[in-house]
């Protein structure tokens, strides 16, 4: 039997980084709340005894929009209240559950989490949420929420977090098997047909929205404002998938789509789908450059203003730029990089240029030469200077055994808990009114 370690990873992580990036940690600041604003106490659910207002709906919403950075007008967000109402009625399921088990989630790892999310924002996640009129209880709810679904799961999965080597083995032949065959990334909009007298009304809506993405609205904002399938809040992306997991109308359209493309309305089971390709791949063949860079970091004291740049901040660029005149290995700059403190590390990990999704970056490590620094890159808070150190190609397709282990238990997981959900939703006693009751009678 074959324990798989990183099962903590595979429990539906939290995902609310507004700007993702790597700071220097620090202690964790205990969960303070300011007082929050007036809220619509009209109730949307009663979940068991819990209520759930439209004050909740609204301010998760808005939450919503700021993590995903989605600009969202009050139309927009009002246009997500049916699926944040669902949502919300999940999270108080997944909490119920969690305090019948004798779960509690301390106040010490909720507030560990807001750290990590401030450290990711530049210190500025409160300020961010304020701008926004979002207290920090909605976003303390969501995280206790998750972190208590996840111990729930892990404590549910038990056992079966591990995989017999003979599984792996099935798995991995079934595998090797589909070598050359395309898999796509696609993203979906779902409009639905209520009844067969609002299907002409759906297409045109569809319509609509295909006209107000090739005129140039971002795909993923329109998932989320229109879509009314459950990967909506995600920007519609439904990730790798084969052509045999998808309904025949669109497997027959995306298989025939160039990347970027953007499909018509196809009429699918419960109304019209519409489709991005992002991009194909053959299984068993996904060959990248991976790139082994090194960086130094030069650190500003104070936000940078361009105009006037500080003594301080005169000397760091003297200092990056003869970094970059003078360099010629890898080794000067991880030194460098600890002189300044390593604010940050100095070796990012291996980075497959074909997979950044920076383009500039992409460009700049693209371009550069073996041993040879980059110009110095100047932001607000200080300087870099990068240098690739080597580049050799790799074949990301290739699954090892333990990737291929954590895969099996990660699918485990994920049915585990759609069939709990199902499960607690069936047996609780859900009273819905408004906007959320309509979503139940159509679902």
């Amino acid at each position: 039997m074959t324990t798989h370690s990183k099962l903590a990873l595979l429990l539906l992580p939290c995902l609310l980084a507004l700007t993702p990036r790597a700071w220097a940690a620090t202690a964790p600041a205990p969960i303070t709340t300011a007082p929050a604003p007036p809220t619509d106490e009209t109730i949307v659910a009663i979940v068991n005894g819990d209520v759930v207002t439209q004050g909740d709906v609204d301010a998760r919403a808005r939450l919503f929009a700021l993590s995903s950075g989605i600009p969202l007008s009050d139309e927009g967000l009002s246009r997500l209240d049916a699926q944040i109402s669902q949502q919300l009625i999940d999270e108080k399921l997944r909490l119920q559950e969690a305090q019948n088990r004798k779960i509690v989630v301390p106040d010490s790892a909720v507030a560990e989490q807001i750290d990590e999310l401030n450290k990711r924002n530049k210190g500025n996640l409160r300020k961010a949420l304020a701008a926004n009129g979002i207290s920090l209880r909605t976003l303390v709810d969501q995280l206790r929420a998750q972190m208590a679904w996840s111990q729930v799961l892990r404590q549910e999965i038990g056992a079966r977090a591990e995989v017999a080597p003979a599984e792996i083995d099935a798995r991995m032949a079934a595998e090797k098997a589909a070598t050359g065959r395309q898999e796509y990334e696609i993203s979906e909009i779902f409009v639905p047909i209520a009844s067969p007298s609002h299907a002409e009304g759906a297409k045109r809506f569809a319509d609509t929205v295909i006209e107000r993405l090739r005129s140039g609205a971002a795909f993923a904002n329109m998932a989320a404002e229109f879509s009314q399938s459950e990967d909506a809040l995600s920007g519609g992306d439904m990730g790798w998938v084969r052509p045999q997991n998808l309904d025949d109308a669109v497997a027959a359209v995306v298989t025939q789509m160039p990347v970027g493309a953007i499909s018509n309305p196809i009429r699918v089971p419960g109304g019209y789908t519409i489709v991005t390709l992002a991009a194909k791949r053959t299984i068993g063949l996904e060959l990248v450059t991976m790139a082994n860079v090194r960086q130094a970091f030069f650190p500003f004291t104070s936000v940078l203003n361009p105009a006037a740049p500080t003594d301080q901040q005169k000397s760091m660029l003297l200092r990056a730029r003869n970094l970059s005149a003078t360099a010629h290995d890898c080794a000067t700059m991880e030194a460098a990089n600890k002189e300044m403190g390593s604010v940050h590390p100095s070796d990012p990990g291996p980075l497959p240029l074909e997979r950044l999704s920076n383009p500039a970056m992409k460009q700049l490590l693209g371009s550069l030469e073996i041993n040879k620094p980059s110009q110095p890159l100047v932001s607000s808070d200080g300087i870099l200077v990068m240098m690739v150190c080597s580049k050799k190609q790799e074949n990301l397709a290739q699954t090892s055994r333990s990737d291929m282990g954590d895969r099996i238990v990660n699918e485990r997981v994920e049915r585990l808990a759609r069939r709990l959900q199902q499960d607690m939703e069936r047996q609780a006693n859900i009273k819905r009114y408004g906007v959320a009751a309509q979503d139940d009678s159509q679902s």
